[in-house]
């Protein structure tokens, strides 16, 4: 999940699992040599979302990333290589680097978002039909089925926060609409993806977006509200991201301290495969909370 619209009091930071999909190739020896590496990196991986430290997770990461990029050099035309590339770029950006890591975080974003690209120019050319008129994109998207869900997800991470990283340039404001049609397109192909994502990530922008821009506070608790129901509920990240953005947006302090509370409260090993991710939303409540008179100063 993405930084949008962040702001020196309101940046969040989305854990989320990396997942290595498994690979094809074209030449023999290299196949079953990826395939190697492709299994033992998910194995990882899998190990790593039920570690209680971030701290061993994030000095892993960037061993992990390099790998990915070595096998993305192997086979530059793997969506599903390219899908997992754009995925754990955008995770260790969103998940790791902190506010005053912003180059850095903005640089990731970036790559992420170029493999998201070319993931998704297996049905043409993606970047090119972004830039172009959003009517012509919109029917360019209707390429893309079920079947492209991932990379489409990962894809409108990276984007909406490289967006967050460059909420003062032009060229980002000007993406927003191309973002907001593969968010609608994400809607449209599968709602339930991990965990009702697409509904969490629509929510965000809404919430975050502000409203001369097309923000919309009930639409963004509507898509929350989806996104709960669907799975997110077990995931305290989403909680937390209900309070920062939803519950902040709409200066309810009541809803804001006690979904927070309610993130401390849980016990974050509950289910193993979401231990770091959990972990990693209590801290953020932690901070979150401890900020609270300075977020809500202006009310009496």
């Amino acid at each position: 999940m993405p930084r949008i619209f962040a702001s020196a009091k309101n940046r969040v930071v989305v854990g989320v699992g990396i997942v290595l999909l498994a690979s094809t190739g074209c030449i023999p020896m290299k196949q079953t040599r990826v395939a190697a590496v492709a299994l033992t990196v998910e194995d990882v991986a899998r190990a790593a979302s039920k570690q209680s430290s971030p701290t061993i997770v994030k000095q892993g990461t960037p061993a992990y990333l390099m790998l990915m990029d070595g096998l993305i050099e192997a086979y530059p035309k793997n969506k599903d290589l390219l899908t997992a590339g754009c995925q754990g770029y955008a995770t260790y950006a969103g998940s790791f680097l902190t506010d005053e890591e912003k180059k850095e975080a903005e640089a990731l974003y970036d790559k992420a978002k170029h493999y998201g690209f070319r993931a998704l120019s297996h049905r043409g050319d993606f970047a090119g039909a972004a830039s172009g008129n959003i009517q012509e994109f919109d029917r360019f998207l209707q390429k893309y089925d079920k079947r492209d869900v991932p990379e489409l997800f990962w894809t409108a991470n990276a984007w909406a926060g490289w967006i967050g990283m460059n909420i003062s340039s032009v060229e980002a404001m000007a993406d927003l609409p191309a973002l907001e049609a593969v968010m609608k397109r994400l809607l449209e192909l599968d709602e339930s993806y991990y965990h009702g994502g697409p509904h969490l990530l629509m929510g965000i922008y809404l919430a975050a977006k502000p409203a001369a821009l097309g923000g919309n506070l009930p639409e963004a608790k509507e898509h929350f509200q989806k996104a709960f129901a669907l799975g997110s509920d077990k995931t305290l990240m989403a909680k937390v991201l209900y309070a920062q953005y939803y519950a902040l947006g709409a200066r309810d302090r009541d809803l804001f301290v006690n979904t927070l509370k309610e993130v401390l409260a849980a016990s974050p090993g509950e289910i193993p495969n979401l231990t770091l991710s959990n972990v990693m939303a209590q801290e953020k409540a932690e901070k979150l909370l401890a900020r609270t008179e300075e977020y809500f100063e202006e009310q009496p």
